[in-house]
């Protein structure tokens, strides 16, 4: 594990829309090195959690600290400047220029050449250009994707764009990977694949992996420790097997204790194989 990895710790976290509480004083730490996943059922705020991970909602109470930093006093290019890189659900990514383009720019913020410089092609800029090239290229590789540098992404199939997705996070040199989803939509092999490369970015790389998920096999599978969140506030946190066997979170995935059968209520590694996130009671 690398020894610049420091644990985020969020506490007392609410967040409000108006009249509405998305997040209710919660508290974890994702521990140096670790995959932490943040699950729950639809509408329990795990996507507002992790936008507040990443600067893009404002917490109205608690602190997230990342080491020395408060991520909840930081704007995203900010979060980003300090090593915590963020890959999106949606693609954002520029369909008409090849794999090698989408990920330099990834490498933008760690470019010192300036732009008269690279305009100029001066030796100190061709060289750092050169540089950032190898990391790419080297980035590319670790996630597969070594053979498809100069293809265009729109060319490319749907999981092998989620791992451009991913590489381009990977290319800013993060501390901590913030994962959204990084396997809706994809097809058995696919998140068997996707699986496997975050696996081997924690161990490779040493960095902490955050990721929000609904795909509870792989999240049960991956996850060192999960966060379980159901109408904004944290009802449970532990190893997979713990929060497996959690009462409440039987309750929030399976409807209430008066609704579940013993005997599925006692299968409810049943999370563990929940194919969604779709609640009994939820909207």
């Amino acid at each position: 594990m690398r020894t610049d990895v420091p644990p985020v710790e969020v506490e007392n976290i609410s967040v409000r829309f108006g009249a509405i509480k998305a997040l209710s004083d919660v508290s974890f730490t994702v521990e140096p090195g670790t995959i932490h996943a943040i699950i729950g059922p639809n509408g329990a705020g795990k996507s507002t959690m992790f936008n507040v991970l990443s600067g893009v909602y404002k917490a109205a109470e608690g602190e997230v600290r990342f080491g020395e930093h408060r991520l909840d006093l930081m704007r995203p290019f900010q979060i980003a400047g300090i090593g915590v890189a963020r890959a999106f659900q949606n693609i954002a990514l520029s369909s008409g220029q090849s794999v090698a383009e989408n990920l330099m720019l990834g490498r933008h913020h760690l470019t010192k050449a300036g732009f008269l410089a690279s305009g100029l092609r001066l030796p100190r800029a061709t060289r750092e250009g050169k540089r950032h090239g190898e990391r790419v290229a080297e980035i590319a590789e670790f996630l597969e994707l070594g053979d498809k540098l100069h293809t265009p992404v729109g060319v490319l199939s749907y999981g092998d764009q989620k791992r451009v997705e991913v590489a381009r996070a990977l290319c800013t040199e993060p501390r901590l990977l913030l994962l959204d989803e990084p396997v809706a939509g994809m097809n058995a092999e696919e998140t068997d694949r996707m699986a496997a490369n975050i696996l081997e970015i924690r161990a490779g790389l040493g960095i902490s992996v955050v990721l929000v998920e609904h795909d509870m096999g792989m999240v049960m599978s991956l996850a060192d420790r999960v966060t379980v969140l159901d109408f904004g506030r944290r009802i449970a946190d532990g190893t997979p097997a713990e929060v497996q066997a959690h009462p409440e979170v039987i309750r929030a995935y399976l409807g209430s204790g008066d609704e579940i059968d013993p005997a599925e209520a006692a299968a409810a590694g049943a999370i563990a194989h929940h194919p969604s996130e779709t609640p009994g009671t939820h909207s």
